[in-house]
């Protein structure tokens, strides 16, 4: 499997894990044997490392490749404290006990919850200002689609947006990552 399929896969997984994750809360307690959402989530993001070798050398690429591992990162560490809060199954009074900690928290709530997995969608974005004069279009969507992200889960707190920017920035990288005709090819390696 090239890196191109790996890192499309992960972002597919991740779209898979928002469409799980807008089910509601009710419905992530729920899931047995184990929370898919967010396992769905944990193996997207690590197949989007992917990415930090695909796309050409460039000052884009030295920006985004240290940010896209950071977001990486943040995601695994986020992934693993919504683990343990599925884990807790019906007890919310101690599911609710920890987040209420976790949120008092800066250490591991701005690293981990409000931050770090910023990071992850702010490199995959870096890296298509690269092509935003050779391939304008799937440029723009993949860069509109990064912002969705941002706005959706930052500002508008709307799953919604985050879904449809995620989508956005699948379609875009895509759009990118396979040129149309030889010239492209090229324009991509070189």
């Amino acid at each position: 499997m090239t890196l191109k399929i790996t890192g499309i896969i992960g972002l597919l997984l991740l779209i898979i894990s928002r469409l799980l994750l807008m089910q509601g809360d009710a419905f992530i307690q729920s899931q047995a044997p184990f929370d898919f959402a967010h396992l769905f989530m944990l193996v997207g993001s690590l197949l989007c490392l992917a990415f930090c070798f695909v796309f050409p050398k460039s000052i884009f690429n030295s920006i985004a490749v240290p940010m896209i591992v950071l977001g990486v990162i943040a995601h695994c560490g986020m992934c693993a404290l919504d683990f343990t809060l599925w884990s807790f199954g019906a007890d919310e009074e101690g599911r609710n006990a920890l987040v209420g900690h976790l949120m008092t928290s800066p250490k591991l709530w701005y690293p981990y919850f409000v931050i770090g997995p910023a990071f992850l969608y702010a490199g995959l974005t870096t890296q298509s200002w690269y092509f935003i004069l050779r391939r304008t279009i799937a440029s723009i969507i993949a860069l509109s689609g990064g912002f969705a992200i941002g706005l959706g889960q930052m500002i508008w707190q709307n799953q919604l947006i985050v879904l449809a920017g995620t989508i956005a920035l699948t379609i875009g990288f895509t759009w990118l990552l396979w040129p149309l005709n030889k010239i492209q090819e090229e324009a991509m390696q070189g």
